[in-house]
């Protein structure tokens, strides 16, 4: 899905060789430069009003009319990141940083320059071409975990950016089907009637009125020695809501409700590709959310794979039923590490707005760790509870459990305390409710489809469980 052969093109090895100078500055920062490069260059800053501003990208010319200098705003605080903002704002050329970073610094400042070159461009009748800047890289950079970390948050956005006709179920398993076997890893698939028959009735039941069959998809890599990590990714291709229809504003975007799918096999994607020691599973499950003869109801009482029946609240909850069948079989094998992801619910972004993505877990050194990767990797995640108090509002007067609450109260947590009935309380599980969305641009990350998550959990796995 993702074209990346210009992608190495985006860096060149640190030869000692003249390149143009980036500053990150602060706006505390900026007196200093400012008393530094008096004359020509403090007044062209100042004329153009640059105050350090986050994300602002300002060029200082030459003589001859080239670049002689790049200013890049950090705000209150330096974000390597932000280089995000650069590739497209100046031509093309050799750029190095003007000050020397530590290695995981610069791997930030690469991983944020990658990101500033995507474009969705695959329905361009002409496609946008433009030759990016090169940026100096030390010797001693792992470009391998650099490129493929990119790599991974690109095929995500391809993934989630593409409309649900030409991403729907069958063509999320020929996405799935791509990456594994391009890894050696082979896929199993079990679609239409057979999850009846082969015990994945919700999953059925979620996407039986579609035009294309719901689908389990699996695939494993890895030496089975190794720590077992497995990822589950709900993967709702389009949802309309079921019979609880979505009103237009809120269906215009559901292309992208399957973005924990696209996270996971983001994720998957760096595991594989940096050939991290774990043995890894990946299980998805490709649905359809539509409305037909065949539709499941509000009020119906459907079997789960692990036995459990489950009252049904509402249809347009229906990702976390996909996720309690993947759950339970996910358990079977007893992973060391198990994650799911998925765009789960609205609530998640009323409580932390579209760039903090929630996590759920019971296992506190879990918890911990995935904190501390979040703030390495500046990838924004933050714990939520497990709130026992709220698990009574899953109650049901007719089956073993309804799917959702009654009441308009943290909805976010009552989802996750439905899927924690699927997994085991000793089990290391991370339940993450990610946005997958840029609704608005900032440096790196365009309007549309986003990885959220991938760069924290691909350095927890890599710090805690790979071999």
């Amino acid at each position: 899905m993702v074209a990346d052969s210009f992608l190495p093109d985006l860096f060149v090895p640190d030869k000692g060789r003249p390149a143009c100078p980036i500053f990150l500055l602060t706006k505390q920062d900026l007196p200093n430069w400012l008393k530094a490069h008096a004359g020509r260059n403090a007044a062209w800053a100042q004329s153009n009003d640059f105050t350090a501003q986050s994300g602002r990208v300002l060029m200082i010319p030459d003589k001859s009319g080239g670049v002689e200098a790049v200013l890049v705003g950090q705000g209150e605080a330096v974000d390597y990141m932000s280089l995000g903002a650069v590739p497209k704002a100046v031509p093309a050329g050799t750029y190095r940083l003007a000050d020397d970073l530590e290695l995981p610094d610069m791997a930030q400042a690469a991983h944020g320059w990658m990101l500033g070159t995507y474009s969705f461009d695959t329905y361009r009748s002409r496609p946008r071409k433009k030759e990016f800047p090169q940026l100096v890289m030390p010797k001693q950079a792992d470009m391998t975990k650099i490129l493929a970390l990119g790599e991974a948050v690109f095929l995500a956005r391809d993934l989630i950016n593409t409309p649900a006709a030409d991403m729907g179920p069958i063509g999320l398993e020929a996405a799935t089907r791509e990456l594994a076997e391009k890894h050696g890893a082979p896929v199993h698939v079990i679609a239409g009637d057979d999850l009846v028959t082969q015990n994945y009735p919700l999953i059925h039941a979620v996407g039986r009125a579609a035009y294309e069959a719901p689908r389990f998809i699996e695939f494993s890599w890895g030496d089975e020695k190794h720590p077992k990590v497995t990822l589950v990714g709900k993967g709702v291709c389009f949802d309309s809501g079921g019979l609880n229809i979505k009103t237009g504003n809120y269906m215009d975007i559901m292309k992208k409700d399957m973005g924990g799918a696209a996270n996971v096999l983001a994720l998957a994607s760096a595991i594989m590709q940096t050939g991290l020691k774990v043995r890894l599973r990946v299980l998805i499950g490709a649905v359809e959310n539509a409305i037909g003869p065949d539709a499941f109801r509000p009020g119906d009482i459907l079997p789960s794979r692990n036995g459990m029946t489950v009252e049904i609240g509402n249809t347009d909850a229906e990702g976390r039923l996909v996720l309690a069948d993947l759950l339970t079989e996910a358990e079977t094998e007893a992973p060391d590490l198990l994650v799911d992801m998925a765009t789960l619910t609205g609530a998640a972004r009323v409580a932390l707005g579209p760039e903090v993505a929630p996590f759920y877990t019971h296992d506190e050194k879990l918890a911990e760790a995935l904190a501390n990767a979040s703030r390495a990797c500046r990838d924004a995640m933050w714990r939520m509870p497990l709130w026992a108090g709220y698990d009574g509002w899953l109650g049901s007067k007719i089956a073993d459990v309804n799917h959702i609450s009654s009441g308009p109260f943290a909805g976010s947590v009552v989802a996750a305390l439905f899927l924690a009935r699927f997994v085991s309380k000793k089990r290391a599980w991370v339940h993450c409710d990610v946005y997958a969305w840029n609704a608005k641009p900032r440096a790196g990350h365009p309007v549309g489809g986003e990885a959220q998550g991938v760069l924290a959990l691909y350095h927890l796995i890599e710090q805690n469980y790979a071999s």
